[in-house]
């Protein structure tokens, strides 16, 4: 859908001919991020980007177009040109001076006055646009709206330092959307309406367009704070979650066993099955066992009805330690005086593999 929209420059030069007409050039528009109060009174930031106002569309417009005394209620064209045409624009329309300048004729002797006497001497253009939603930011302004397709209808000429029923947000090429219905003219005067915590108060145009210029200004500081505050809570997120990982790299890092234990825990291993082996029997499967799971098999080679489950890992090594030293007892009483024809050393041997596993556990 087509919107209405105006920009606003000021009449700088203008010459005059032998018969009395008015010839001005000026730029009526240029790229930027322009604020525009909607239809509830919010303002939104519209981006007139180059590669849009400087299309051929939008150039092409701008030749031949009406020149009105203040913005008409409707669109100017053949069925009202004769009422509301106060001139017309030539065919130079052209980029320069970085916006579209384009020269026109007044030729209306009222109008002519009105910008000799000083009474009016700032130009409104007024187009229209296809609106599309966008987020970004131009030249560093965040923008949420981009104009697109914008053809030109007609060039008013607005009075000095009041933009009538528009309210203006900025100075030269400044832009505003028409609203008839919040102005009123009392006295060749035009009132404006601004709401102050949720109260409506009528003020000159000139004031509203300052009001409106500065919350224009607050609304983006605010996204701009926004923002902000969103890429810090980013980067404070990451920073805690990079702190995370180093704490458990860190502890893995602790974690990770020695290479000192790692050679204990074999040796203890292989000391743990050549003992197991001479009380086990020969098809006994190791692999896949644990030590616990060997140790319980020995005790139960004494104890067949020993039930290792729920027992902790201290009351398995107490009781295969016992069993052990029953064992060792009983090779000794079997053998008596010869006692030492055997690995006599075997109870040192048992003896210093518990002392080994226990300094393990340390």
């Amino acid at each position: 859908m087509k919107l209405h929209r105006y920009d606003r420059a000021k009449i700088l030069s203008h010459d005059e001919s032998d018969e009395g007409f008015l010839t001005v050039r000026a730029v009526v528009t240029k790229p930027g991020v322009y604020p525009y109060q909607s239809s509830d009174g919010t303002i939104q930031q519209e981006l007139k980007h180059p590669e849009d106002i400087y299309s051929d569309l939008t150039i092409r417009s701008c030749n031949a177009k009406p020149v009105t005394d203040d913005h008409p209620s409707e669109a100017v064209g053949v069925d009202n040109i004769q009422a509301l045409g106060r001139g017309l624009s030539h065919n130079d329309a052209s980029v320069q001076n970085g916006g579209i300048m384009v020269s026109f004729t007044i030729t209306d002797k009222s109008l002519i006055d009105k910008v000799l006497e000083g009474d009016k001497r700032e130009i409104s253009l007024g187009f229209m646009t296809d609106l599309v939603s966008e987020q970004g930011q131009y030249e560093g302004q965040n923008y949420q709206f981009r104009q697109t397709n914008v053809e030109v209808n007609h060039i008013a000429i607005v009075d000095q330092g009041r933009v009538g029923p528009e309210a203006a947000i900025r100075g030269d090429s400044s832009a505003w959307q028409v609203d008839r219905k919040d102005s009123k003219q009392e006295g060749g005067s035009t009132m404006a309406k601004v709401k102050i915590d949720e109260q409506e108060f009528e003020v000159p145009s000139e004031v509203k367009s300052k009001v409106d210029g500065l919350q224009a200004k607050a609304d983006s500081y605010d996204q701009l704070k926004r923002d902000y505050d969103t890429l810090t809570a980013n980067y404070d997120a990451q920073t805690t979650e990079l702190d995370n990982k180093k704490t458990e790299l860190d502890e893995a890092q602790k974690a990770e066993p020695k290479q000192d234990a790692i050679d204990a825990a074999v040796e203890n291993r292989i000391a743990l099955i050549d003992t197991a082996r001479e009380h086990l029997p020969e098809d006994f499967e190791y692999k896949g066992k644990s030590d616990q799971d060997i140790k319980v098999a020995v005790i139960q080679t004494q104890d067949d009805k020993f039930d290792a489950k729920e027992k902790s890992e201290e009351y398995i090594n107490a009781r295969y330690d016992a069993t052990m030293s029953f064992l060792q007892d009983s090779i000794q009483s079997s053998v008596g005086d010869n006692q030492m024809k055997f690995p006599g050393s075997r109870g040192d041997d048992i003896n210093k593999k518990r002392e080994d596993r226990m300094n393990m556990k340390k």
